[in-house]
């Protein structure tokens, strides 16, 4: 199955539409994507697998493999780094994103098969499926839910199942 975001800011959940948030700066061709650009890659990104936040919920339901974020993961965003686009342990020598963060948006996050297999320098990394800043302010290239809406894609969803990034 695929959950289907569009450039308009809807996500389909199988019987209904959600609402979701996408990059600031659109929705542009995963072939133009690059690292930085604020946007999110249209094309269809499998969903790999789900982390969380263990001291704020439990592990979603769902048939998609789970792991438990611990305080010093994070994931590698310097595209001259060897890690580049895999998640790393912190302390890190090059950039990174902070996956245990202060604020809620990566207390549940869907890892999607974005550059990843394997990653290339500078064509985009760290995008993920994660909970929405209040009213649904634009991401750095990701999709964003509620996390209501992302608990319900996650019990939907099955190992092989992807989202799909719509620019219309």
């Amino acid at each position: 199955m695929n959950f289907t975001a569009t450039a308009d800011g809807w996500l389909n959940l199988g019987n209904r539409q959600a609402r979701c948030a996408l990059g600031k700066s659109g929705v542009k061709p995963a072939s133009e994507k690059r690292e930085g650009d604020f946007a999110s890659p249209a094309g269809v990104w499998p969903i790999r697998r789900v982390l969380y936040r263990p001291d704020r919920g439990p592990a979603p339901r769902t048939a998609v493999p789970t792991r438990a974020l611990e305080p010093d993961d994070g994931w590698c965003d310097a595209p001259d780094d060897e890690n580049y686009n895999r998640p790393i342990k912190l302390p890190h020598p090059a950039s990174f994103e902070r996956m245990w963060r202060d604020d809620s948006l990566y207390d549940l996050v869907v890892v999607l098969g974005h550059n990843d297999d394997p990653p290339r320098p500078h064509l985009g990394s760290c995008i993920f499926l994660h909970i929405a800043r209040e009213g649904y302010a634009p991401t750095e290239g990701c999709v964003a839910l509620t996390r209501a809406d992302l608990e319900e894609l996650l019990a939907q969803a099955k190992p092989g199942d992807a989202v799909e990034i719509r620019e219309a």
